[in-house]
């Protein structure tokens, strides 16, 4: 077998004009974008449809029921919440601020709504400090039946103040 001569040709052919091919180019583009635009339109009025037949579906599940018991219980939570939000807060807080005294720091303040009465756990330098503050409180206007429930001196405390309770029940105009 002998061997075929290879011929080569070294002068490039014309070139082709190109404005044929990008004018494909562009209406591939064209047709492509018109596409999506129908494509997001069609799934836009697919969802709208959908949402809308989900709102008229009448075949939708039963809701679970809910005991009458915990019902009952969420009744109850419910009122305490609302019982505790309603608290007169603004004349509790102006009567603890007028009854008070340099003498006298609160420490805490506990309301029980439910049975409208004022738990007060306040910190006297002295005993007469004491005794003006629970007077304060039994003359202030929005509250009743003002008691000192206890008292202690801090013996851990090297100025040995006293600690002590006073509960008072809210008024009833409150």
């Amino acid at each position: 077998m002998k061997p075929v001569p290879l011929q080569l040709d070294f002068i490039r052919p014309p070139r082709r004009p190109l404005w044929p091919g990008l004018l494909v180019l562009a209406i591939a583009l064209g047709i492509a974008a018109e596409m999506g635009l129908r494509w997001q339109n069609t799934r836009g009025e697919l969802n709208r449809t959908q949402t809308a037949r989900n709102l008229l579906n009448t075949e939708r599940p039963l809701a679970k029921s809910v005991p009458v018991e915990r019902l009952e219980e969420h009744v109850k939570a419910a009122e305490v919440v609302v019982r505790h939000l309603t608290l007169p807060w603004a004349t509790l807080i102006e009567t603890l601020e007028g009854a008070a005294t340099k003498d006298v720091a609160i420490l805490q303040v506990q309301p029980d709504a439910q049975q409208r009465l004022l738990r007060i756990t306040c910190e006297a330098r002295n005993q007469t400090a004491m005794w003006q503050y629970v007077r304060n409180l039994a003359e202030a206007s929005s509250l009743e039946e003002v008691h000192l429930i206890n008292h202690q001196v801090q013996q851990d405390d090297p100025q040995k103040p006293l600690q002590f309770s006073v509960q008072a029940a809210f008024k009833a105009t409150l």
